[in-house]
């Protein structure tokens, strides 16, 4: 089978893998704000008011969902192009890194879903995860490197 280069497609990758680590950063900025209000009633700039919060709150869960579809896109070209590529999977452990961070986002997300005042283990699985997260995207990240190297001329 003669496939045409696959290089769009890893333009595509590193797109949304800056864009996957930059919505992580801002998650954990906007976290970090609403983490503060809910344990010192003050927002980290001083002030608290209930809209802003809100609007932290609502601004926290749709980057969290952009977060997750980039990573859920990061999965498919991953897998695409790496079939196309090389006709098969596994040939680094860029794989298994990739999927331990779909499984941490996507058990993240869920956990986000479920915090609530009922829901005691929710916020703490959910912070945990994400901060696990931090090391997974650097390995990913690492571990990528090396494969984008493989595909370069």
């Amino acid at each position: 089978m003669n496939l045409p280069s696959f290089l769009w497609l890893w333009k595509i990758a590193a797109w949304s893998m800056g864009f996957s680590i930059l919505a992580y950063a801002i998650l954990s900025l906007s976290g970090f704000w609403l983490w503060q209000v809910r344990n010192t009633g003050r927002s980290p700039i001083g002030v608290v008011l209930p809209r802003v919060n809100t609007i932290v709150k609502n601004f926290h869960y749709i980057i969290g969902l952009i977060m997750v579809s980039l990573v859920l896109l990061l999965l498919v070209i991953g897998i695409v192009g790496t079939l196309g590529h090389f006709r098969s999977l596994g040939h680094s452990s860029h794989l298994f890194a990739g999927l331990i961070v779909v499984v941490l986002v996507l058990i993240s997300a869920f956990s986000a879903t479920q915090i609530s005042a009922g829901k005691f283990w929710a916020r703490p699985l959910h912070l945990t995860l994400n901060m696990i997260l931090f090391f997974g995207f650097a390995w990913v990240s690492l571990t990528g490197w090396s494969v984008v190297q493989k595909y370069l001329p």
